[in-house]
Formats: structure tokens, sequence, C-alpha cells
């Protein structure tokens, strides 16, 4: 694994190479943080199955996906698919069938992932950068459409693994959420969202959250080790989305987009730990 350090913490990250048999058509392999860790307080996230186990599609850490949003062939509606951070997948099988190639570059504070896909008509390039300076983790994303005649359609969300806090409160926004009635959330008075109980061997809760964002997104989550996490966007969210079981509860706001030919974007998530 690589690592970024400061004096307070130290950022596992994934190599798309030496750690690939821990990665899978889920996550994106270049920049996938699997663990964050305090020099005081120890692991700060969690995961599905963490630590009692790793598989890789539940997978741990604050990694982000491409996936819901597979890219074909033109005329293909099933079989193999190209999943951008990833590569040529079969989705069927669950299987990487051929992975893209990452070029890593490490500087002191940063570390940047660089590929480039081009498969079924689609033709991209994509750089992930991770910085590290104090206790403030910088994920950045940089695609272009590298294609001179098709759209390229994006949908791409951080998926955080935060650990469940004792108390039943979980998160506050910096946007007005609501949601219908739910096995498992409510919104307080406060706007905060809580978890209701979960039942033994429960699989966890998915829940849409609608939202009143019209800016990008801050959000403070519970932690029982350093009082909080807080997460901001550079991006309004699309979507908004929560999911957690007994070990885990993950925040997951969208960013959805088509680039034009020839088109780039440029989004960012910051973790304060």
């Amino acid at each position: 694994m690589y690592e970024l350090l400061t004096d307070e913490l130290r950022v596992e990250v994934l190599d798309p190479v030496a750690d690939a048999a821990l990665t899978g058509p889920r996550y994106c392999t270049g920049g996938y943080v699997f663990q964050v860790h305090d020099a005081r307080h120890g692991p700060l996230m969690s995961g599905p199955t963490y630590p009692d186990d790793f598989n890789w599609f539940d997978g741990q850490g604050i990694p982000d996906s491409f996936a819901l949003e597979p890219l074909r062939a033109p005329g293909a509606d099933d079989g193999d698919a190209l999943l951008l951070g990833v590569g040529v997948c079969d989705l069927e099988a669950g299987t990487v069938v051929e992975r893209c190639v990452w070029d890593v570059a490490q500087a002191p504070t940063s570390l940047t992932f660089r590929t480039a896909h081009a498969w079924g008509g689609f033709a991209c390039t994509l750089e992930r950068t991770l910085t590290l300076v104090g206790r403030t983790l910088r994920s950045v994303t940089e695609l272009i459409n590298a294609d001179d005649g098709r759209a390229l359609p994006v949908r791409w969300f951080p998926h955080p693994f935060f650990p469940q806090p004792a108390a039943d409160e979980l998160f506050r926004t910096s946007a007005a959420v609501t949601l219908p009635e739910s096995e498992g959330y409510r919104i307080a008075e406060d706007g905060s969202v809580h978890r209701r109980v979960l039942a033994p061997g429960h699989v966890g809760h998915y829940q849409e959250l609608d939202h009143a964002a019209s800016d990008p997104l801050t959000l403070v989550h519970r932690h029982d080790a350093v009082g909080s996490i807080t997460m901001t966007t550079s991006y309004v969210p699309e979507r908004f989305v929560v999911w957690g079981n007994h070990y885990t509860v993950s925040a997951e706001p969208f960013h959805v987009a088509t680039l034009a030919p020839g088109a780039q974007a440029r989004w960012t998530v910051t973790y304060a730990f």
C-alpha cells in the first residue's frame, strides 16, 4: 500500500497492482483510501464487515465508484462494460476482464493516479489526486472526454464508511434533508439524521434522502473517537443516499454529469478529521 503521513494521521491507499486482490469491479482502483489511522485513536474509518472480515464488494475506508454508470459498446445491453477507474468488466460474472493501468506519482503530501480508457467507442483520461495536509484529506477527480464524437455520461459517488456512533445521531448537513417514513432512519427536529434500531442480523438500510441543496454540501458526521469528521463536496449533489448496517454508516452525495466531446470536469471531496 501507499501511505500519506503527517504527525497525527497515516492514510493507507491501495496500490492498484500490488493490492489488486483487494479490489473488484465496484470501486475505483486508483485513489482508494483503505484506512485513516490517528496517532492517538487508531483506525478512524470502518466498513460493512470491518474489523471482522474484508471482501472487495463491501470494501472499507473511503472508496468511491463510477460503477452505477457502466459504459457499453453501441447496441450492447449486456455482457462486458467499461467501468471508469476499473477497466473492462463482466458485470454478470462480477469480474474484471481487463484492468486499467495507472501511472502513480507520489510527492511528500500527495498521491496522483492517472489512467486512460479507450473501449467500446469511449475514450477518456482520468486523474485522481489525494492530498493530506495536517488533519485534512482532499480527494480530487479530473476527467476528460477524449472522444471527438460521443458524449460521456458520468455517475460518481464517494462511499465513506464511518463507524456507527454510540448515539443514534449520525450526521448533520448544510442543506435541509427529508425522507419518507423509513425503518432505518429519521430526521430529528434540529434537522440531523438519526438511525433507528437495527434488528440483529439485518443486512442494513439503503435510503434516498430528499435535499434542498443549491450549493456544495457540507456534512458533519459524529465520531466517538474524534468527535466528528467533516465531509465537504465541491459540487451540488444530484442524489443523496445513506446506507448503514451494524458496523458502519455511509453518506453518499452523487455527482452526475454528461461530458460533451472534448469537455473536462473536476470535482473534490474533502475530509477533515
